[in-house]
């Protein structure tokens, strides 16, 4: 592999890159340029070994070979997509072809690198794999905190919540709900104050960020 065309800043330090690939040689190499970088990063000749390893609890990146012994590394996305892991990947291989790019690209790869190939592409890559991960965990950071949040309403006061935001009137509210319209507005008041917003508007920002979550994606 060539050597970087030009210096590459090194992501966060807690941040961490995980190369799978049986290729001894190939796998110890991609080790020397991460840590040539500042990279701290885990190597694995197999799937089951990364597996068994447990996934870093940090910012990760996959760079993960096409073609490996057992389960591909195709297959690995999709078991990934399924669980509903967003580990972003870069895939290598040495043994590429259109159907394969298109593959791994439809299943939310960052890059499909053919070996031999360009350090600098491949740090560019597994750079812009890290800050989507770290984006990622940041937002789901935000959501277990909306979560809790949620777990102290009442259920009375979760279903109006999900009304208030739709826009829906006091009046409205109680109509449907058979209780009076001071008993809404008591819940109303409740659960702002739970969540500690003083606005419609922020009320509603937080319903967008519910719906993102499984649990409450089908609320209206």
């Amino acid at each position: 592999m060539d050597l970087p065309s030009r210096p590459t800043e090194a992501p966060d330090s807690d941040a961490c890159v995980v190369v799978i690939d049986d290729d001894l040689e190939f796998r110890e190499s991609l080790g020397r340029l991460l840590r040539a970088m500042g990279l701290r990063f885990q190597l694995f000749a197999s799937i089951p070994d990364f597996i068994g390893s447990g996934l870093p609890d940090c910012p990760t990146c996959l760079v993960l070979d096409v073609r490996l012994p057992g389960q591909s590394g195709l297959d690995f996305q999709r078991d990934l997509v399924g669980a509903r892991i967003g580990l972003p990947i870069v895939f290598i291989t040495a043994y590429g072809d259109i159907p394969m790019t298109v593959q791994a690209m439809k299943g939310g790869a960052i890059e499909f690198l053919t070996k031999p190939f360009r350090d600098q592409d491949l740090l560019d890559a597994v750079n812009v794999g890290l800050a989507r991960d770290r984006s990622r965990r940041d937002n789901q950071d935000a959501l277990d905190g909306l979560r809790t949040r949620v777990e102290v309403l009442t259920p009375r006061e979760r279903v109006i919540l999900f009304q208030v935001a739709t826009g829906r009137l006091n009046k409205q509210i109680a109509g449907d709900l058979g209780i009076t319209e001071t008993t809404v507005k008591v819940h109303r008041s409740n659960m702002m104050r739970k969540f500690k917003v003083k606005s419609l508007a922020e009320l509603c920002r937080i319903v967008d960020k519910l719906k993102e979550m499984p649990e409450y994606s089908d609320q209206p």
